[in-house]
């Protein structure tokens, strides 16, 4: 029977001229967003709000995450861990009540600040597909049936990453891309898989070396996709490099250098890659962050780097809308840059000191950000350094908030929060 599901499944997804939703901006389909950058086209979005006030609603959650909450028409889709159990939750956007709840297994453990439900989900409208830290990965129909599961540890050997595995998969097509990249607890190699979404088969698994030294191979990060030209890339950052490989082949194509240029041994990578345009901005530990220009191949280390800056992010993944670049670095200091330059236009600019371990997203010509101690500080976007709020819950916080119809999505350690209202339903 779940074979059969399988190939039913794949026939519809790959038919030609099949009707494919497609991500549009009040959806929010993976943890940064409808572009995989953290930036949102939706306006007239809630600027301050309380417990008491501009909040829809608050659905109790067991415990906190890392994982990011994702959004598409009437669902959000949550990572959940509560004690040794790991699921996914369907909730009703509108009610904020949950629709179901789906075993993804059991293994939840504490790796410092995070547990094993941090990697964050990923739909397209029909299905939702979720990656847990002990290694499981399940897709399901957005109405909670169970299409395939896989055990990525069961099937290429132990994740072997100092503080627990927490790259979301990203999706692009017909396919997930899932990043293995570590070597602190382990002499395995590192690698990329791609992963036919219908059917939960290995595509093509592909190595990916490094000369990194002990924890530095490890990365957190979530793969990107870039187009250049013709050319559409995977992007992987970690073990002290940038690399871009085929999607169809899993080749790698391209390397730069220069992520660990100390050769650091514990220059671990937390921030994610992102991608607008034709350009790659890779954080490293705090310094550096790399600007590429894409479109090269074999080593580009020189020939394709843009700009460099060294105060940088350790946690939070930096956003930009192509003409700025944001850093809100773990401390709560703020710097704009130029997105093309790397000149400084401002900072360092300090917002409410804290720990900031979500990313920041940027919409409504502001920049929404959550700190560890639930505040949602929101800062004007542009050349000018401007604070417009300070929003406090108060409750352990440490994911990235969402942006969808007009709301704004935030996941404490206790409940999930719909602030605002809906702009239109459906």
């Amino acid at each position: 029977m779940r074979r059969a599901t399988q190939l039913v499944l794949a026939l519809i997804l790959l038919a030609p001229g099949a009707a494919v939703p497609h991500a549009h901006a009040d959806n929010w389909p993976a943890w940064r967003g409808p572009s995989a950058n953290g930036v949102s086209r939706d306006v007239n979005l809630p600027v301050t709000w309380s417990k008491t006030n501009n909040v829809a609603w608050r659905l109790a959650l067991p415990a906190w995450s890392g994982s990011t909450a994702i959004v598409w028409g009437n669902r959000i889709f949550l990572n959940v861990a509560d004690g040794n159990d790991l699921s996914l939750w369907a909730v009703d956007r509108d009610k904020g009540v949950p629709l179901w709840k789906k075993p993804l297994g059991g293994g939840n453990h504490k790796e410092m600040k995070q547990n094993m439900s941090s990697p964050s989900p990923v739909t397209d409208g029909r299905g939702v597909w979720v990656m847990t830290g002990t290694g499981i990965l399940k897709a399901f129909d957005v109405d909670g049936k169970e299409l395939w599961a896989r055990d990525i540890q069961r099937d290429y050997g132990r994740f072997g990453l100092n503080w627990g595995y927490a790259s979301s998969p990203l999706l692009h097509e017909d396919s997930l891309y899932v990043q293995v990249i570590h070597g602190m607890r382990t002499d395995d190699p590192s690698y990329v898989l791609r992963i036919d979404k219908a059917t939960g088969k290995t595509l093509w698994r592909v190595e990916r070396p490094t000369r990194a030294i002990r924890e530095s191979p490890d990365s957190y990060t979530t793969p990107a996709v870039v187009r250049s030209g013709a050319s559409t890339e995977i992007i992987i950052t970690g073990g002290d490099v940038v690399t871009g490989h085929d999607p169809a082949t899993g080749k790698e194509l391209w390397r730069a250098d220069g992520l660990n240029p100390y050769n650091d041994a514990a220059h671990r990578i937390v921030a994610s890659p992102v991608v607008l345009g034709e350009m790659i901005y890779a954080p490293s530990r705090e310094r550096p962050i790399l600007a590429l220009r894409a479109g090269g191949r074999g080593d580009v280390t020189k020939s394709h780097l843009v700009w460099s800056f060294n105060s940088g992010p350790d946690v939070p993944t930096p956003v930009t809308d192509g003409e700025y670049f944001y850093v809100i670095r773990d401390n709560g200091v703020m710097f704009c840059l130029d997105a093309k330059t790397g000149r400084t236009i401002y900072g360092p600019s300090r917002l409410r000191p804290a720990t900031y371990s979500g990313s920041p997203v940027l919409a409504d010509g502001k920049i929404y950000v959550t700190n560890e101690d639930g505040m949602t500080v929101v800062a004007k976007a542009g050349p000018k350094f401007e604070l417009l709020a300070e929003n406090d819950f108060g409750e352990y916080t440490l994911s990235s908030p969402a942006i969808s119809d007009g709301q704004i999505f935030i996941r404490t350690d206790s409940a999930l929060y719909a602030i605002g209202r809906r702009t239109t339903g459906r």
